[in-house]
């Protein structure tokens, strides 16, 4: 492949539509799903991506019914723990972990396992894996409003330096996904890196995230390198 993309964005769609048609509870795609997330990070390094940004659970997923939350929040410790554990690994391949969105919304086992595994993973610089967790793109947007009027408030900053640099510069992810690959069949970006996709290519899959493999993967990267990008020009 000529032209592989330095930052890929994955909404990762369908966890629960696949578990039903396995004749399983709903919710328990979720746990399919997270081993995905694995298959995918070392596909990235065989491919020569060098970021990699999962679309977790969005704002609206706490409205999930309870027993679904709850399970879900047993299966980010499970998987938190794992990584935990692999730290030397971690270090060896270079992998920096980071978490974006409100994150103080999490129950506190779950919060203090991703701040760990960020501080954990700080100074590792080859890859980056960003998980957007309680994430919202308009509450990205807003958050980053907040942030810069405050420093506007305190003498910071001033009005007329603000511009798409400095805006960037106060939002929780500060890199802009050259291609965005949802799968699960719907064909929308649903609140997901509002400000950062402007220029995004986007390709849609019919298949269900458990089931995205890495033949999918690469299809989508040639899709990308097989297309022109303006950006607008």
């Amino acid at each position: 492949m000529e032209k592989v993309p330095r930052h890929v964005g994955l909404i990762m769609d369908g966890n629960r539509r696949f578990a039903r048609r396995l004749m399983m509870k709903p919710w328990m795609g979720h746990e399919w799903g997270a081993k995905k997330v694995h298959n995918v990070l070392e596909w990235s390094k065989e491919l020569g991506v060098k970021e990699v940004t999962f679309y977790a659970f969005s704002i609206q997923n706490f409205q999930r019914p309870e027993k679904e939350f709850d399970y879900l929040m047993d299966v980010f410790c499970k998987e938190f723990d794992n990584l935990i554990k692999e730290e030397a690994e971690l270090k060896e391949k270079g992998l920096r972990i980071n978490f974006i969105g409100r994150l103080n919304m999490f129950p506190e086992k779950v919060h203090s396992r991703m701040l760990k595994l960020m501080e954990m993973t700080k100074d590792n610089t080859d890859h980056t894996v960003n998980f957007a967790m309680a994430y919202g793109g308009r509450e990205e947007v807003l958050d980053a409003v907040h942030k810069i009027a405050e420093q506007v408030k305190k003498g910071e900053l001033d009005v007329d330096s603000i511009n798409e640099e400095s805006f960037a510069d106060n939002l929780y992810l500060n890199s802009n996904p050259d291609l965005i690959i949802r799968t699960g069949g719907e064909k929308r970006i649903s609140n997901f890196l509002t400000w950062q996709n402007t220029y995004s290519e986007l390709i849609f899959l019919d298949k269900h995230w458990p089931e995205f493999e890495k033949e999918d993967y690469i299809k989508a990267i040639q899709e990308y390198s097989s297309r022109e990008r303006r950006f607008g020009k």
